[in-house]
């Protein structure tokens, strides 16, 4: 990235993290942005995140590596990144009305992973997301081999996990990213 766009991204992100502080469980910004400057691959895939309508930040480290976790707080799905079946495989068996393309291989090409269902409900502890919107969920392979795969969303002040058809695809669906740094 050239420095007066990372520059501005930095500032988004430094805004937002000091915004939500409840979201980075004692964590200090001073921490944050060395090693982001230093990660200029990881500074791409946020600005990925962020042009898409993700509004990433940081929810917390991962305790054995200690990477910083970045997910999308936006809160409903990301307004670019809705309209997707689940992944390519789904994509390609469409007959008719193929969607543009699939949340995993969306995923797979910005560099992030789709959040799991743990991942999902430990974010919903952060704040109240997909109240309109839905969210795709990384999917274990056996329900998946079935022609399946799990969604999330928020609704009467739960966290519900849902399934439907891997080639299923809604304009109130998409997925939120997980980029470790």
């Amino acid at each position: 990235m050239k420095t007066p766009q990372a520059d501005q991204l930095l500032g988004s992100l430094k805004s937002r993290f000091e915004k939500h502080a409840h979201r980075q469980q004692g964590m200090a910004w001073a921490e944050v942005q060395p090693r982001l400057e230093a990660a200029p691959a990881a500074l791409k895939v946020l600005a990925a995140m962020e042009a898409s309508g993700g509004e990433p930040d940081v929810i917390g480290r991962d305790a054995v590596t200690g990477e910083l976790l970045f997910c999308d707080c936006a809160a409903e799905s990301p307004s670019e990144r809705r309209s997707l079946c689940f992944d390519d495989d789904a994509l390609h068996a469409r007959k008719e009305n193929k969607p543009a393309g699939s949340a995993a291989g969306m995923a797979l090409a910005m560099g992030v992973e789709l959040l799991s269902e743990a991942q999902y409900r430990a974010l919903q502890q952060l704040g109240e997301f997909d109240l309109k919107t839905s969210s795709w969920i990384a999917t274990p392979d056996d329900v998946r081999s079935l022609g399946g795969a799990l969604f999330c969303d928020r609704r009467y002040g739960r966290v519900f996990v849902y399934h439907n058809g891997a080639q299923s695809y809604y304009a109130a669906r998409g997925f939120r990213a997980l980029l470790r740094v």
